[in-house]
């Protein structure tokens, strides 16, 4: 696949890293020569500096044979123009944009990004996917990560196992027929910086990260099952008032009347503002380093610190500093990947990291065949795939012990007409089932071949 990224900032070039790593035919264009440079001299791509928006730039990186274009520049309107030139002069097929102005988003001027307007086949709004990734980890405080699939009926969470949860030390398929009601299968495995996929055989031990696949009405049993019985928190405090701390103050105002918010943010033009947009919030303005402030604030009695500036040190130390004040947990927003090593010693409870979030959502895209939904975890080691089954597709038809499925693949639930189903050796996949699975990155090639489309389909 060739693709054009406009943009070679910390998305940008995460994006053309792991697209080049994959063998497609990637282009980046950007405005500073240094960030192109290093696009040169450490990926598979080609670099560019100048304007994504401009005809002549498009030209020189490809748009003539491109099947994409991934405008993900710092500005808005550069992002627009750079789909909308693509469209009109070079016809690329499929335009992606990060757009990021809460006012373009709104509901009734969707139409804008029409065909016959601003031709943009898919927005991406990182605050937004970012802010409603930490509501759903404010939910549900015994995961690190939680994603959601097949009409939100599906939920993957990662959970991760202390030495006194009760399923350790017990083969797989013990649980199976332990709880032979719980729709929960676990898939993925990340032990001592190594991930794997586990058989029926294996036991989690006590450090374990468990990948699990299961219903949205089960989580919570599930969590319950590993160990982590956390209450959600009802005293929060978010260090940034920027669109996402205001994005998770507004919705848990809508959602959550019981749930009390305190806002630190450090520009009082932006305090003032955001105070009159929220109705219960406490916001407070200052250093969300300042212990004074912080103790105002009530860091003490609050369940949980939501630190989401734009500053990874910030959100990191005043986390750190929260807990030793009497906070009960931390989640904290990173967006250097580098700072996740060390995460753990730190105290750091949970973390969400931006370009993680923003390349899933392109990477559903990029992937051929009937790919509804891609989350990638643990760096691009591997992918929870949504995808649905096709007639031609190899995987319909036979008893699933009967596959050969590739090795790197393990299915974690099926979703037909509506309901969740556990996958079984005696299961057989019908046409048009949903099905959510985790595969390394060796596996994703042979994953999407399974559900692509037939030259004989047609």
């Amino acid at each position: 696949m060739r693709v054009i990224i406009c943009g070679a900032g910390q998305v940008g070039y995460g994006i053309a890293e792991r697209l080049s790593a994959e063998h497609n035919d990637v282009s980046v264009i950007d405005t500073s020569a240094e960030l192109i440079q290093s696009v040169r001299d450490n990926l598979d791509a080609r670099g560019f500096v100048g304007h994504g928006s401009h005809p002549d730039m498009l030209a020189a990186a490809g748009a003539e044979e491109a099947d994409m274009i991934i405008a993900v520049t710092l500005y808005d309107e550069v992002n627009m123009t750079a789909c909308q030139v693509a469209h009109s002069l070079f016809n690329v097929p499929t335009k992606i944009a990060r757009i990021r102005a809460q006012s373009y988003l709104q509901p009734h001027y969707m139409d804008l990004f029409s065909r016959e307007h601003l031709p943009i086949d898919v927005i991406i709004s990182p605050e937004l996917e970012v802010g409603e990734m930490v509501l759903r980890r404010i939910a549900l405080p015994g995961a690190t990560d939680v994603v959601r699939f097949a009409d939100n009926k599906i939920a993957m969470v990662a959970i991760e196992c202390m030495e006194d949860c009760p399923v350790i030390n017990t083969p797989l398929s013990q649980l199976t027929d332990l709880f032979p009601d719980l729709p929960s299968t676990v898939v993925g495995v990340s032990r001592e910086g190594r991930l794997f996929i586990p058989h029926s055989a294996d036991q989690l031990v006590a450090g374990d990260l468990a990948y699990v696949v299961t219903t949205k009405d089960q989580v919570r049993r599930t969590l319950s099952l590993f160990g982590h019985d956390e209450q959600e928190a009802t005293r929060i405090v978010i260090a940034g008032g920027g669109n996402i701390g205001l994005y998770v103050a507004r919705t848990i105002e809508l959602r959550q009347s019981r749930t009390k918010v305190k806002i630190i943010e450090a520009s009082r033009r932006r305090a003032v503002a955001i105070a009159d947009e929220l109705r219960r919030t406490v916001v407070l303005n200052g250093s969300a380093l300042d212990q004074k402030l912080l103790q105002e604030a009530d860091i003490a009695e609050a369940d949980l610190m939501v630190a989401v500036t734009n500053d990874d040190q910030v959100n990191i130390l005043s986390s750190v500093l929260a807990k030793q004040l009497g906070c009960k947990s931390n989640l904290v927003l990173i967006n250097n990947p580098t700072y996740h090593d060390f995460t753990d010693m730190l105290g750091i409870d949970a973390h969400v990291n931006p370009r993680t979030v923003t390349i899933s959502r392109v990477l559903q895209h990029v992937r051929r065949g009937r790919i509804r939904a891609v989350h990638s975890v643990q760096r691009g080691a591997a992918e929870i795939i949504e995808a649905e089954a096709l007639e031609t597709s190899p995987l319909v038809g036979p008893e699933l012990r009967e596959l050969e499925l590739p090795d790197g693949m393990r299915l974690g639930a099926i979703y037909r007409n509506g309901e969740v189903l556990k996958p079984s050796g005696t299961m057989r996949i019908k046409p048009k089932d949903r099905i959510v699975m985790f595969a390394m990155a060796k596996a994703v090639k042979q994953v999407e071949q399974l559900f692509r489309v037939s030259l004989e389909f047609f």
